[in-house]
């Protein structure tokens, strides 16, 4: 979350904020639960005091009829004490339910706009792969080869699920190797991490564990949920601690299994691997000093830029607009890759995101560092997609498909997969 103490005297920048952001947050209805929070609180310490000092004028020696009059007092201000701490706890509680739910400060670099179009493409590499024939999607040459199966998915587990068969297997592996060892290259970490948090961790990420609107698989009765995303197990490794300043920034990347509702994920565009309701991918993650995560953040997408630059697929950078940055993000580059398959005669679909979100997730799971002048202050923290396999699996089949309905495999891969082509069987 932001800092709270600034509600009022960033109040026009916060509301102009969530404007931009296109959000519906009532901010003065948060600041009025502030108000009427401060007003209790201050309340529950005088009567606090005044417990403490009922208590003292116990200790003496005292007439009988005092020390009742003094009891009766002190049962008074405990039941009063019980019913305004139980207020406090209440309201304590709807405010950080609320403040969750203003999001971070955007940059002022990043494009305002509502929809993928107000997005702004600031680079772009290679140009988008032409056939002499008519291209197919990684549906049809998935299913043709014998490598996916999306109808025996469906049957054991549901819409949106499926089998990878045969030589994509080795293919998904060797993409994991591939981008683990560029990562690794960059002085990351590697973790493979649970497929289960906690819903506070969840609540810290900026992730809605619950409501029609998650994207999030819950475990009833647990408290858990299924992760969408290692960010979410990566970002709560360091909660509650105070880091020391000498180890940042520190970097770590996770290999996990993504599970995500993908509630009114629909469309032409979602066909197939591109949207589905579990995946695996590999995240980059960092937290550094405030004044390194710009950097920071050019560091994790030239990492992405890298990996699939190796992989020679065409792609651009998007410089996420405003309305679709995501509550945590204060600014986030998307890369999408050519997929010759999409649409009529092609088109660019998202294969990587990399968000800075400053101080924003770690105000929430408090995690801090200790500044040379002594002073206690809160990292920042910072995300990246490596790599998922899904749909890098759909840029290269549908990028690397041959006339004969073959596939060739990208030079980078060929030593992790020790085969050129996947070939109908």
């Amino acid at each position: 979350m932001i800092d709270t103490k600034e509600l009022k005297s960033r109040y026009d920048e916060i509301k102009k904020n969530i404007s931009d952001r296109y959000m519906n947050v009532d901010l003065d209805e948060i600041i009025a639960i502030q108000d009427e929070r401060y007003s209790i609180m201050q309340e529950t310490e005088a009567l606090r005091t005044k417990r403490n000092e009922n208590a003292a004028k116990m200790k003496g020696k005292l007439e009988q009829d005092v020390r009742m009059a003094l009891i009766e007092e002190g049962k008074k201000i405990k039941a009063e004490l019980q019913e305004k701490e139980e207020k406090l706890a209440e309201l304590d509680k709807t405010f950080q339910e609320k403040a969750r739910t203003i999001p971070n400060y955007a940059s002022p670099k990043a494009p305002v706009g509502k929809e993928d179009k107000d997005s702004l493409a600031i680079k772009f590499y290679g140009e988008p792969t032409k056939f002499s024939f008519k291209a197919k999607d990684h549906v049809e040459l998935g299913e043709e080869l014998d490598i996916l199966d999306f109808e025996s998915g469906a049957k054991v587990s549901g819409q949106k699920f499926y089998y990878i068969k045969n030589k994509a297997v080795i293919l998904q592996m060797a993409l994991e190797r591939y981008a683990m060892d560029i990562v690794l290259k960059h002085g990351f970490t590697p973790f493979i991490t649970p497929d289960i948090a906690k819903e506070e961790i969840l609540n810290g990420i900026g992730f809605n564990p619950r409501g029609e609107e998650s994207n999030i698989y819950t475990i009833e009765g647990t408290g858990t949920c299924l992760v969408g995303t290692a960010e979410i197990t990566l970002g709560g490794y360091y909660s509650n601690m105070i880091l020391d300043k000498k180890d940042l920034p520190i970097r770590m990347t996770g290999l996990s299994h993504c599970f995500r509702r993908e509630a009114g994920g629909a469309g032409q565009y979602s066909k197939g691997l591109y949207r589905v309701h579990q995946f695996s991918k590999l995240e980059m993650f960092i937290y550094c000093l405030p004044e390194e995560s710009e950097k920071a953040h050019e560091e994790i997408l030239s990492i992405e830029e890298e990996i699939f630059q190796g992989l020679e697929i065409p792609y651009r950078v998007v410089d996420t607009a405003t309305g679709d940055l995501g509550a945590p993000a204060y600014r986030k580059f998307d890369i999408e890759a050519w997929m010759p398959g999409r649409g009529e005669s092609g088109e660019y679909g998202e294969v990587t995101s990399t968000s800075n979100c400053t101080d924003y997730q770690a105000r929430s799971l408090n995690i801090r560092y200790r500044d040379d002048d002594g002073k206690v202050k809160f990292v920042h923290m910072l995300n990246g997609t490596a790599v998922a396999l899904s749909r890098a699996i759909v840029a290269i089949l549908e990028n690397y498909q041959n006339e004969d309905g073959s596939v060739s495999i990208p030079k980078a891969l060929i030593p992790y997969c020790g085969f050129d082509r996947i070939e109908k069987c």
